[in-house]
């Protein structure tokens, strides 16, 4: 059971990965937990999850579903921002289209959720909002550029609302995780504008994020520090395994320094053209 009281959360994209490993764990730690998902009638149910449909992209359906949350449990305590999708592929070669349809769920499809749930929150004057951030929103991610520009904008989002909404009683948190083994990138999108003066490296920077990915922890580590921070003690910022460390050094050292190490992990050619780095 919970260590703490028993909360009515809902979570945004909760019918697989991280979305339905933190859903399943919430639930059998004792609190009253909502999944939204875009399609309801066809996911495979929960232990002890509600599941309501939601699309974030759509502002009707995320009305819909706080309305139907709310007629069911008559308060939302906490919201996880989990829903969420990926794309791959140069900066250069992403279509303006393929940007706008990323960031309308990583991040606006965030900002309606949020937007949504306040109001009820204020009025219960209290509240924590959960949003699943990931290393790539502290750190640069080429050839995953776009998609780490949605989590960069989370982060910012998330630190400048939890000022806004202190007063009211609310809380906000970001949980950053490192690779986790999900569906994510295989079911990834690719930049629509293939350029083959990119090929050799994207070929290269994409083998090394499968082979991470692939030996990276399962969802349900996310999942219990979702739980820890609902139940435990306040703390904004929740780094997950070498993201700690990485939060640490992207911080501390100087780019100088950094980005050697980055490029290395990336698979990147060490050598660059060009002005150095300062």
């Amino acid at each position: 059971m919970t260590n703490g009281p028993r909360r009515v959360v809902l979570i945004t994209g909760a019918s697989s990965g991280i979305g339905r490993a933190t859903a399943e764990l919430l639930a059998a730690r004792g609190h009253r937990v909502f999944g939204g998902v875009r399609a309801a009638t066809t996911t495979r149910p929960l232990a002890g999850v509600e599941l309501v449909p939601l699309d974030v992209r759509d502002d009707a359906s995320v009305v819909a579903c706080i309305d139907k949350v709310g007629s069911r449990a008559g308060r939302i305590d906490v919201l996880i921002n989990n829903a969420g999708v990926n794309l791959v592929g140069a900066v250069e070669e992403t279509s303006i289209g393929q940007a706008q349809a990323l960031f309308d769920t990583n991040v606006f499809g965030v900002l309606r959720m949020v937007q949504a749930v306040l109001p009820g929150m204020r009025r219960q004057g209290a509240g924590l909002i959960v949003n699943i951030s990931s290393i790539l929103g502290f750190i640069p991610a080429p050839f995953m550029g776009v998609y780490a520009s949605t989590k960069h904008a989370i982060e910012g989002l998330s630190e400048s609302l939890d000022h806004e909404v202190r007063a009211f009683g609310i809380r906000v948190v970001l949980i950053e995780p490192y690779y986790t083994r999900t569906n994510l990138d295989a079911s990834a999108a690719q930049a629509e504008g293939r350029i083959d003066a990119y090929a050799p490296q994207r070929l290269r920077t994409a083998a090394v994020i499968t082979r991470d990915t692939n030996t990276a922890p399962e969802p349900k580590v996310v999942a219990e520090e979702v739980l820890r921070s609902i139940d435990g003690p306040y703390r904004m910022r929740r780094p997950i395994g070498r993201a700690v460390l990485l939060n640490w050094l992207r911080r501390l050292l100087p780019a100088r320094l950094f980005e050697p190490s980055l490029r290395k992990a990336f698979a990147l050619d060490p050598s660059s053209k060009g002005a150095a780095v300062p």
